[in-house]
């Protein structure tokens, strides 16, 4: 029976990933038991230190609005039968424009500063991706191969431009001034706190509230929006596209660039909302991570905010788990991501064959 067996809707969404994702937490007990712990120690100081107490849970849900935000630009991508693995070069420059915002135009009221930033967030991520969807869709040069390059320049720009214009002479280390404080965003302690809600320190700040927003917004304009039919079709066929009016080479670019506009808000999160300042590889890799988490999610939105939440449990569950554990460091947390993305992405289909027979006979019986 072939991988892409039709299976139960319920299956295909639910069970099925369940049991990726269980293989994955079993293989990867068995890598723990092998260097001399004990797995099943070792998963509750993993469950315990991403939900376990307070600032456990806020760490985790400041990691997951990374992964929310890349994850979406890839799966937006994606429906348009594009693989944007450029995220973390559109977050990257996208840092820039926030952290040119909150530097030069502090002198305006909070209220007003504070969407310029993440506006300009958005555009130069979506500048940044617009480039390699435009050699896509008129000089046929692969976005794949684009999005890589453009990685690295990224960085070489970001290098270039804080340690050459925007360095902080205070400092020693490669980052510009801190922002004033009513360029940032609220942190979580701060919004319950008008709530009389005590919470500890921690870097979860209102981005949170924008992931979810993007969230939203990806799920209205893919499934109910005349664009969103384009992007599909697109997606599906060119020539079906092509017969039916719509414009391939234009679809194409706006879809990379409202991808590179999600990707570019994550730097919403980590710049204006945690950082409070512009510095080098801020990013630490959210964007290649939310490839595995589109890939684990479906690429619908409902799917990337629970597989981002997954991630971001691992984020900060693995660092409890290496700082707790002796022979566990964070390149075994690192295997265990790995293991997950394996089982959920390259190897999803695994267990389709069996369940599919296991369906079909009770269907028969």
């Amino acid at each position: 029976m072939s991988a892409g067996a039709r299976l139960p809707r319920w299956v295909d969404l639910g069970l099925l990933p369940l049991l990726n994702l269980a293989a994955a937490f079993l293989l990867s007990g068995l890598v723990v038991l092998a260097i001399g712990e004990d797995p099943i120690k070792a998963l509750r100081i993993l469950v315990n230190g991403a939900v376990g107490y307070p600032e456990a849970v806020a760490f985790t849900l400041y990691y997951t609005t990374n992964f929310i935000l890349t994850g979406l630009a890839v799966a937006l991508a994606f429906h348009a039968g594009l693989f944007n693995i450029g995220g973390e070069g559109q977050a990257y420059v996208a840092g820039l424009g926030v952290g040119l915002v909150c530097l030069y135009l502090d002198f305006l009221p909070g209220f007003a500063v504070v969407p310029i930033a993440i506006l300009s967030a958005a555009a130069f991520g979506a500048a940044w991706a617009a480039i390699p969807g435009w050699l896509e869709a008129y000089r046929g040069s692969h976005v794949v191969i684009t999005t890589i390059m453009f990685n690295f320049l990224a960085a070489a720009l970001m290098t270039y431009l804080i340690t050459n214009w925007l360095l902080d002479p205070a400092h020693g280390a490669p980052e510009t001034r801190r922002f004033a404080g009513h360029t940032t965003l609220w942190t979580m302690q701060q919004m319950l706190g008008w709530f009389g809600i005590k919470a500890p320190r921690s870097p979860l700040n209102a981005a949170f509230f924008l992931a979810l927003a993007a969230a939203a917004f990806v799920w209205i304009y893919v499934w109910h929006t005349r664009a969103g039919y384009r992007l599909r079709t697109v997606g599906s066929s060119h020539k079906a596209a092509l017969y039916a009016g719509i414009d391939p080479a234009r679809t194409i670019v706006v879809a990379m660039a409202i991808s590179g506009a999600l990707a570019g808000l994550m730097a919403v999160n980590e710049i204006q909302g945690a950082q409070a300042r512009l510095l080098l590889s801020f990013t630490g890799g959210y964007g290649f991570v939310g490839i595995a988490v589109a890939l684990m999610g479906r690429n619908h939105p409902v799917g990337v905010c629970l597989a981002a939440l997954l991630f971001g449990a691992l984020y900060q569950g693995g660092a409890e788990l290496a700082f707790e554990m002796r022979n566990i460091n964070r390149e075994m947390v690192i295997v265990i991501q790995g293991l997950i993305i394996l089982f959920c992405g390259a190897l999803e289909n695994m267990f389709r064959p069996t369940l599919a027979r296991l369906f079909a006979r009770q269907g028969a019986a």
